[in-house]
């Protein structure tokens, strides 16, 4: 693995091509080639090699990838060989939507717990089963369910005291739905998704239909679609 900073840009490709990866495995495809990946899922086939490389010699010269294998890399890579437990702080319509999500591999994510501060939630559990705490029992529960991703779903003003109890109770990860831009310790990961701004950057395409594919070619990238390639 090369020892160079490898941008996030990269990491979230390697995500993309898992996914590609795993459609291929289920229909019974064994091998295949950055080309093919490329054709069959609209990407780009040098950015396919050049991602590849930072981490290892992957395939055979003229013969390609060994699909499994690449797979296997590539989860191990991207740390899902192993459960990540993850609480959620906020126990709203957004927190519930997201415990209750099935979207999430239950082999490489699981909802382990829900916390909010209002007492009627308190006690109420998602469809899926998730219970929900009161926040004071937040770093025990962690420490109990062995918790290493933190979601914040509450309001702007409330965000930065919860990214603060959750980097309190030993939480390194953090993913952040308040529409606010948080500061965490050094060695804490927080990524920001904030709603308004990806429809917000909607409405400005869809109100500017004179704007040409150059024009737009020049916005910084903010969207799984934009992560094929930098």
């Amino acid at each position: 693995m090369k020892t160079e900073k490898i941008s996030e840009f990269t990491i979230s490709r390697l995500s993309v091509y898992l996914r590609c990866l795993n459609l291929l495995a289920a229909s019974g495809v064994t091998t295949t080639s950055s080309q093919a990946l490329a054709q069959q899922f609209q990407l780009n086939s040098a950015q396919i090699r050049k991602d590849l490389t930072y981490f290892g010699e992957f395939g055979v010269r003229g013969v390609g990838y060994n699909v499994g294998e690449l797979r296997r890399h590539l989860s191990k890579i991207l740390g899902l060989d192993v459960i990540h437990r993850v609480g959620i702080v906020g126990a709203g319509n957004l927190g519930m939507a997201l415990a209750n999500y099935r979207g999430f591999d239950p082999r490489h994510f699981q909802v382990a717990a829900m916390f909010d501060l209002d007492l009627s939630r308190v006690g109420d559990t998602s469809r899926s089963g998730v219970f929900v705490y009161h926040i004071k029992d937040l770093k025990p529960i962690v420490a109990r369910e062995n918790i290493r991703i933190g979601v914040i779903c509450v309001p702007a003003d409330e965000a930065q005291e919860v990214a603060d109890i959750l980097v309190d109770a030993g939480i390194t990860a953090i993913l952040n739905f308040a529409p606010v831009r948080l500061s965490t310790e050094p060695g804490v990961k927080l990524k920001n998704m904030d709603l308004a701004i990806s429809f917000e950057s909607l409405s400005y395409f869809i109100t500017k239909p004179a704007l040409t594919q150059a024009d737009a070619s020049k916005f910084v990238p903010d969207s799984a679609d934009e992560i094929l390639s930098d």
